[in-house]
Protein backbone atom coordinates (compact mmCIF):
# COMPACT_ATOMS: atom_id res chain seq x y z
CA UNK A 1 0.00 0.00 0.00
CA UNK A 2 1.31 3.32 -0.84
CA UNK A 3 0.84 6.95 -1.59
CA UNK A 4 2.43 10.05 -2.64
CA UNK A 5 2.76 12.96 0.11
CA UNK A 6 4.02 15.96 -1.54
CA UNK A 7 4.59 17.93 1.85
CA UNK A 8 7.69 18.05 3.77
CA UNK A 9 9.69 14.64 4.71
CA UNK A 10 10.13 15.73 8.22
CA UNK A 11 6.58 16.41 8.86
CA UNK A 12 5.74 13.24 7.56
CA UNK A 13 7.99 11.31 9.68
CA UNK A 14 6.55 13.25 12.68
CA UNK A 15 3.24 12.43 12.19
CA UNK A 16 4.03 8.85 11.55
CA UNK A 17 6.67 8.35 14.43
CA UNK A 18 5.41 10.33 17.58
CA UNK A 19 2.41 7.87 18.66
CA UNK A 20 -0.02 10.61 19.51
CA UNK A 21 -0.03 12.15 16.26
CA UNK A 22 -0.20 8.49 14.42
CA UNK A 23 -2.97 7.72 16.74
CA UNK A 24 -4.71 10.98 14.69
CA UNK A 25 -5.10 9.81 11.59
CA UNK A 26 -4.58 6.10 11.69
CA UNK A 27 -8.53 4.83 11.68
CA UNK A 28 -6.65 1.39 13.08
CA UNK A 29 -5.91 2.41 16.41
CA UNK A 30 -7.44 4.63 18.79
CA UNK A 31 -4.19 5.17 21.17
CA UNK A 32 -0.86 4.38 21.07
CA UNK A 33 2.14 4.71 23.61
CA UNK A 34 5.47 4.21 24.17
CA UNK A 35 6.57 2.15 27.15
CA UNK A 36 10.20 2.86 28.99
CA UNK A 37 12.47 1.00 26.28
CA UNK A 38 16.28 0.87 27.27
CA UNK A 39 18.97 3.08 25.42
CA UNK A 40 19.82 1.58 21.85
CA UNK A 41 16.99 -0.62 22.03
CA UNK A 42 13.87 -1.11 20.01
CA UNK A 43 11.03 1.32 21.44
CA UNK A 44 8.52 -0.65 23.02
CA UNK A 45 4.91 0.92 23.10
CA UNK A 46 1.31 -0.43 24.02
CA UNK A 47 -1.88 0.26 21.59
CA UNK A 48 -5.27 0.08 21.84
CA UNK A 49 -8.52 0.30 19.68
CA UNK A 50 -11.79 1.28 21.62
CA UNK A 51 -14.81 -0.92 20.19
CA UNK A 52 -18.19 -0.22 21.52
CA UNK A 53 -18.20 -1.72 25.30
CA UNK A 54 -14.47 -2.93 25.35
CA UNK A 55 -11.01 -1.85 24.46
CA UNK A 56 -8.95 -4.12 22.76
CA UNK A 57 -5.07 -3.82 23.32
CA UNK A 58 -1.72 -4.83 22.26
CA UNK A 59 1.94 -4.75 22.63
CA UNK A 60 4.68 -3.90 19.87
CA UNK A 61 8.69 -2.88 19.50
CA UNK A 62 9.52 -1.13 16.69
CA UNK A 63 12.96 0.91 15.59
CA UNK A 64 13.32 3.26 13.16
CA UNK A 65 16.56 4.50 10.34
CA UNK A 66 16.44 7.97 9.19
CA UNK A 67 20.41 8.56 8.65
CA UNK A 68 20.79 6.78 5.66
CA UNK A 69 22.92 7.96 2.18
CA UNK A 70 19.89 7.63 -0.04
CA UNK A 71 17.90 10.05 1.77
CA UNK A 72 14.96 7.14 2.35
CA UNK A 73 13.93 6.24 6.01
CA UNK A 74 12.59 3.08 7.33
CA UNK A 75 10.46 1.86 10.08
CA UNK A 76 9.77 -1.66 10.83
CA UNK A 77 7.46 -3.25 14.05
CA UNK A 78 6.51 -6.22 15.97
CA UNK A 79 3.32 -6.69 17.28
CA UNK A 80 1.23 -9.20 19.06
CA UNK A 81 -2.47 -8.99 21.57
CA UNK A 82 -3.00 -11.57 23.65
CA UNK A 83 -6.31 -10.39 24.09
CA UNK A 84 -9.31 -13.25 22.43
CA UNK A 85 -11.52 -10.55 21.08
CA UNK A 86 -8.42 -8.67 18.81
CA UNK A 87 -8.66 -10.44 15.18
CA UNK A 88 -5.19 -9.70 14.69
CA UNK A 89 -2.98 -11.91 17.17
CA UNK A 90 0.90 -11.26 16.31
CA UNK A 91 2.25 -9.55 13.17
CA UNK A 92 4.92 -7.49 11.61
CA UNK A 93 5.24 -4.44 9.29
CA UNK A 94 7.02 -1.84 7.98
CA UNK A 95 6.94 1.68 6.21
CA UNK A 96 9.53 3.10 4.02
CA UNK A 97 10.05 6.72 3.14
CA UNK A 98 11.68 7.37 0.08
CA UNK A 99 12.14 10.75 -1.27
CA UNK A 100 11.99 12.08 -5.43
CA UNK A 101 11.43 14.42 -7.32
CA UNK A 102 7.18 14.54 -6.99
CA UNK A 103 7.38 14.15 -3.13
CA UNK A 104 7.55 11.34 -0.59
CA UNK A 105 6.43 7.77 -1.92
CA UNK A 106 5.16 6.94 1.68
CA UNK A 107 4.66 3.08 1.63
CA UNK A 108 3.65 -0.24 3.64
CA UNK A 109 4.12 -4.17 3.65
CA UNK A 110 2.69 -5.64 6.67
CA UNK A 111 1.49 -9.68 7.09
CA UNK A 112 -0.48 -11.07 10.66
CA UNK A 113 -1.28 -14.46 12.41
CA UNK A 114 -5.37 -14.49 12.46
CA UNK A 115 -6.99 -14.02 15.88
CA UNK A 116 -9.81 -16.62 17.07
CA UNK A 117 -12.13 -15.72 14.12
CA UNK A 118 -9.51 -18.49 12.20
CA UNK A 119 -8.37 -17.80 8.74
CA UNK A 120 -11.61 -17.95 6.54
CA UNK A 121 -13.31 -15.27 8.41
CA UNK A 122 -9.97 -13.36 8.59
CA UNK A 123 -9.83 -14.01 4.59
CA UNK A 124 -13.38 -13.28 3.58
CA UNK A 125 -13.98 -10.07 6.08
CA UNK A 126 -10.71 -9.17 8.59
CA UNK A 127 -8.09 -8.86 6.24
CA UNK A 128 -9.91 -6.61 2.95
CA UNK A 129 -11.31 -4.11 5.98
CA UNK A 130 -7.76 -3.79 7.31
CA UNK A 131 -6.44 -3.26 3.91
CA UNK A 132 -9.33 -0.45 3.28
CA UNK A 133 -8.35 1.04 6.98
CA UNK A 134 -5.24 1.27 5.93
CA UNK A 135 -5.40 2.77 2.79
CA UNK A 136 -8.05 5.25 3.77
CA UNK A 137 -5.68 6.53 6.77
CA UNK A 138 -2.63 6.83 4.25
CA UNK A 139 -4.76 8.97 2.08
CA UNK A 140 -5.61 10.65 5.60
CA UNK A 141 -2.47 11.29 5.98
CA UNK A 142 -1.31 12.84 3.14
CA UNK A 143 -4.45 15.30 3.20
CA UNK A 144 -2.51 16.71 6.66
CA UNK A 145 0.95 17.05 5.42
CA UNK A 146 0.04 17.85 2.19
CA UNK A 147 -2.44 20.52 2.77
CA UNK A 148 -2.67 21.13 6.92
CA UNK A 149 -5.80 19.64 6.95
CA UNK A 150 -6.14 17.88 10.61
CA UNK A 151 -7.48 14.52 10.72
CA UNK A 152 -10.50 15.08 12.80
CA UNK A 153 -11.48 17.42 9.97
CA UNK A 154 -11.32 15.42 7.03
CA UNK A 155 -12.95 12.46 9.49
CA UNK A 156 -16.01 14.75 10.00
CA UNK A 157 -16.17 16.17 6.28
CA UNK A 158 -16.23 12.47 5.52
CA UNK A 159 -18.98 11.62 7.46
CA UNK A 160 -20.91 14.52 6.32
CA UNK A 161 -20.16 13.40 2.52
CA UNK A 162 -21.24 9.98 3.41
CA UNK A 163 -24.45 11.32 5.58
CA UNK A 164 -25.49 13.54 2.32
CA UNK A 165 -25.18 10.94 0.01
CA UNK A 166 -27.76 8.21 2.43
CA UNK A 167 -29.96 10.86 2.70
CA UNK A 168 -29.72 11.36 -1.32
CA UNK A 169 -29.75 7.68 -2.11
CA UNK A 170 -32.90 7.27 0.40
CA UNK A 171 -34.87 10.23 -1.03
CA UNK A 172 -34.36 9.00 -4.45
CA UNK A 173 -35.53 5.61 -3.90
CA UNK A 174 -38.40 7.25 -2.51
CA UNK A 175 -39.03 9.84 -4.56
CA UNK A 176 -37.80 8.70 -8.25
CA UNK A 177 -40.52 6.42 -10.22
CA UNK A 178 -40.12 2.64 -9.39
CA UNK A 179 -37.90 2.08 -12.75
CA UNK A 180 -35.38 4.59 -12.35
CA UNK A 181 -35.08 4.19 -8.71
CA UNK A 182 -31.98 2.06 -8.68
CA UNK A 183 -30.51 4.24 -11.51
CA UNK A 184 -30.82 7.36 -9.19
CA UNK A 185 -29.23 6.03 -5.98
CA UNK A 186 -26.28 4.20 -8.21
CA UNK A 187 -25.72 8.26 -9.67
CA UNK A 188 -26.03 9.28 -6.16
CA UNK A 189 -23.37 6.89 -4.96
CA UNK A 190 -21.12 7.89 -7.54
CA UNK A 191 -20.69 11.31 -7.51
CA UNK A 192 -17.09 11.98 -7.24
CA UNK A 193 -16.18 12.21 -3.61
CA UNK A 194 -14.42 16.13 -2.99
CA UNK A 195 -10.39 16.05 -3.05
CA UNK A 196 -10.64 17.31 0.71
CA UNK A 197 -11.75 14.30 1.51
CA UNK A 198 -10.00 10.87 2.46
CA UNK A 199 -10.53 8.26 -0.36
CA UNK A 200 -9.06 4.79 -0.05
CA UNK A 201 -8.82 3.92 -3.99
CA UNK A 202 -5.81 7.00 -4.19
CA UNK A 203 -4.10 4.51 -2.75
CA UNK A 204 -1.59 2.54 -4.65
CA UNK A 205 -2.03 -1.51 -3.24
CA UNK A 206 0.95 -2.80 -5.38
CA UNK A 207 4.48 -1.50 -5.11
CA UNK A 208 5.67 -0.84 -8.45
CA UNK A 209 9.37 -1.94 -7.87
CA UNK A 210 11.11 -4.43 -5.60
CA UNK A 211 12.96 -2.00 -3.64
CA UNK A 212 9.27 -1.07 -2.34
CA UNK A 213 7.40 -4.71 -1.73
CA UNK A 214 11.11 -5.70 0.48
CA UNK A 215 11.17 -5.63 4.08
CA UNK A 216 14.00 -3.41 5.84
CA UNK A 217 16.70 -5.59 7.61
CA UNK A 218 15.99 -3.79 10.40
CA UNK A 219 12.53 -6.63 10.70
CA UNK A 220 14.33 -9.79 10.95
CA UNK A 221 16.41 -8.41 14.22
CA UNK A 222 12.73 -7.62 16.09
CA UNK A 223 11.40 -10.31 18.51
CA UNK A 224 7.75 -11.25 19.23
CA UNK A 225 6.72 -8.44 21.98
CA UNK A 226 5.00 -10.36 23.96
CA UNK A 227 7.29 -11.10 26.86
CA UNK A 228 9.66 -8.51 26.58
CA UNK A 229 7.00 -5.61 26.80
CA UNK A 230 3.71 -5.95 28.77
CA UNK A 231 0.34 -3.46 28.57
Amino acid sequence: METLVRGPLERLWACTQDPAQHARWDLRFTEITNLPSSPGQPQRFRYALRLPGRTVAGVGVSVGEHTRADGSRTSALRFSSPDPWSPIRSGSGYWRYLPGPDGVRFLTGYDYEPGPQGTRLDDVLVRPFVGWLTAWSFDRLRLWVDTGLSPETSARRSMGVGAGRALAAVAAARLVPAPWALLAVAVTVAVPVPISRPLARRCLRRSPDRLGSTAPATLSGLVDPIGTATA
